[in-house]
C-alpha cells in the first residue's frame, strides 16, 4: 500500500466542503507534477496513468514540444478572441485538420471548447444544411453532458437521472454488440440482423426524409469500448448517403492515433460527412472541432456559430504540437504496440481468472469486460469496481466503463514507457488476484 495522505487529507476535507459531489473522483490523491505516463501526487507517491485524463494524453504528460509551444503563446497573447480579431494558430490548425482527415473533397474546420459542444455545433450545422429537425444516435453511445448530448446518450446513472426533459426530435438506433449476440446466432447472421433493425428503425421511429444527422462513434468508448463490423459501419453510412443524412463521425475518444490509425473510422473504409475531434486533440487544454466538407460547414451565416472562448490560442498552438509530435514520434505504430502488450496480459490473466469475459481492442483502444462467468456472460459490476477500487489505491489510475459498468478500459498515453508500462500491468495483476 502507498502512505502518506497527510497533505491529501486536508484538500480531501476541503473538496469536501467546497467543491459539489455531483464531480466524481475516482482516484482521492492530488496531482503535484506528471510527465510521460506517470503522475507524482502532493504526498510524492507515483502513479501509472492507465486513464490518460479519459483519453486526453495520446502525447503524455507535459510533453516538453507541448508546453513549449504552450509557453511561446502565452508570451505572445492569451485569448484576443477570434470574433474580435483573429490570430494565426487557428487558421493553421484548421488547414491542418483539414489535411489529415479522410476525404478528398473540400474540408473547413471550426473550433470550440469540449467535445459536447463539438456534437452540438455539428447538429447544429447538420439541421442547417439539412433543414431537417431530427438527430439519430445509438444505444450504449455517449456524447456529453449538455442536454442535448444527455439526450442522445444511452446511459441513465450517472449521466441523465434527473436532468430531464431532454431535446426532443433525438432518436437511438440499434448497435452491434458481438460479445452479447444471441447464442446459436453466427457473426455473420447476427450483424445481417442488426443492419435489418437498423434499416425498421427508420420505418417504425423515426422517418430518414426528417433525420439531420446520425451521429456515431466508431468505437463506442463510454459505452464500453464496443467496435461495430466493418460491415455495419459501412451499412449505416450507405443509408445516411441514400438518404441526404450528414453522417458524423464522433472521434472524440478514438482520435489522433488511439486505435492504430490517425483516426478510427479509416479502419472501415468509410469517409463521414463531418467528424468531429477533442480531447487529444491539445494534450489535455480544453479545445474540440468539426471538420469536414465545406459545402455542409459553410451554410451557417455569421454570428451562428461561435463562442467566447472557441478556439483558444493557446490551445490551438497545443494542438499544432500534439500533431507534429503524433506524426514525428509515430504514435499510430506505438498505439498497435501497446495495445498488443496490453492485451497479451489479459489473455494472460484470462488463463487464471473465469471472471475475465470478452478482450477487446482496436489498436491501444483495449478493454476487459467483467463477468460472473464466461458461460453465463452476466456483468459484474462489483468485481469490476473492486479491481478499479484496488488500482487507484496501489499506484495505478484505473477507468471503468459500459452501460452495466462492469468494463475495465485502458487509456495509457501513446508514449508510455516499457518501464512505466510494466510497472502499471503489475499493479493490473495484483488487482485481479
Amino acid at each position: 500500500m502507498l502512505v502518506s495522505y497527510s497533505q491529501s487529507a486536508e484538500l480531501q476535507e476541503k473538496r469536501k466542503k467546497y467543491v459539489p459531489k455531483g464531480v466524481s473522483n475516482g482516484n482521492l490523491n492530488f496531482a503535484q507534477h506528471a510527465s510521460g505516463a506517470t503522475v507524482t501526487d502532493i504526498d510524492n507517491n507515483e502513479w501509472i496513468d492507465f486513464a490518460g485524463a479519459i483519453g486526453t494524453l495520446n502525447v503524455g504528460h507535459s510533453h516538453p514540444r507541448v508546453t513549449t509551444a504552450v509557453k511561446n503563446q502565452v508570451d505572445k497573447f492569451l485569448h484576443p478572441g477570434f470574433n474580435v480579431i483573429m490570430y494565426e494558430s487557428y487558421i493553421k490548425l484548421a488547414e491542418k485538420l483539414c489535411q489529415i482527415t479522410p476525404g478528398d473533397f473540400e474540408k473547413q474546420a471550426i473550433f470550440f471548447n469540449s467535445g459536447a459542444e463539438a456534437v452540438e455545433n455539428a447538429i447544429k450545422i447538420s439541421r442547417r444544411y439539412t433543414k431537417r429537425p431530427a438527430v439519430v444516435s445509438f444505444v450504449r453511445g455517449y456524447h456529453g453532458r449538455t442536454n442535448l448530448t444527455m439526450g442522445m446518450t444511452s446511459k441513465v446513472k450517472p449521466y441523465k437521472f434527473g436532468f430531464g426533459p431532454f431535446a426532443p426530435e433525438i432518436y437511438q438506433a440499434p448497435f452491434p454488440y458481438m460479445y452479447h449476440k444471441p447464442a446459436g446466432m453466427t457473426e455473420e447472421d447476427y450483424v445481417d440482423q442488426v443492419i435489418s433493425d437498423f434499416e425498421d428503425f427508420f420505418i417504425s421511429t423515426v422517418a430518414p426524409e426528417m433525420v439531420a444527422c446520425v451521429v456515431m462513434e466508431p468505437v463506442q468508448g463510454e459505452g464500453g469500448f464496443i467496435i461495430p463490423p466493418k460491415k455495419f459501419m459501412q451499412a449505416v453510412s450507405r443509408f445516411c448517403k441514400d438518404n441526404g443524412i450528414v453522417f458524423v463521425a464522433d472521434e472524440i475518444q478514438t482520435g489522433f492515433g488511439r486505435t492504430g490509425k490517425l483516426f478510427a473510422i479509416e479502419h472501415f473504409d468509410v469517409i463521414p460527412d463531418l467528424i468531429t475531434v477533442s480531447k487529444s486533440l491539445a494534450a489535455g487544454l480544453p479545445l474540440s472541432g468539426v471538420v469536414g466538407k465545406t459545402e455542409i460547414l459553410n451554410v451557417a451565416d455569421p454570428g451562428e456559430l461561435g463562442g467566447t472562448y472557441s478556439g483558444s490560442p493557446v490551445a490551438c498552438a497545443a494542438a499544432l504540437a500534439v500533431i507534429d509530435i503524433v506524426e514525428d514520434e509515430n504514435l499510430v505504430g506505438k498505439a498497435e504496440i501497446l495495445g498488443q502488450k496490453i492485451e497479451a496480459k489479459l489473455q494472460d490473466l484470462s488463463t487464471k481468472y473465469d471472471f475475465v469475459g470478452d478482450i477487446r481492442r482496436l489498436g491501444a483502444m483495449v478493454a476487459c469486460e467483467i463477468v460472473e462467468d464466461r458461460s453465463s456472460k452476466k456483468p459484474n459490476k462489483t468485481k469490476t469496481s473492486q479491481i478499479v477500487k484496488y488500482a487507484n489505491e496501489n499506484g495505478l489510475l484505473l477507468l471503468s466503463a459500459g452501460i452495466k459498468s462492469n468494463v475495465i478500459r485502458f487509456l495509457a498515453p501513446l508514449v508510455i514507457t516499457d518501464e512505466e508500462l510494466a510497472k502499471g500491468l503489475a499493479i493490473l495483476e495484483k488487482a485481479f488476484e
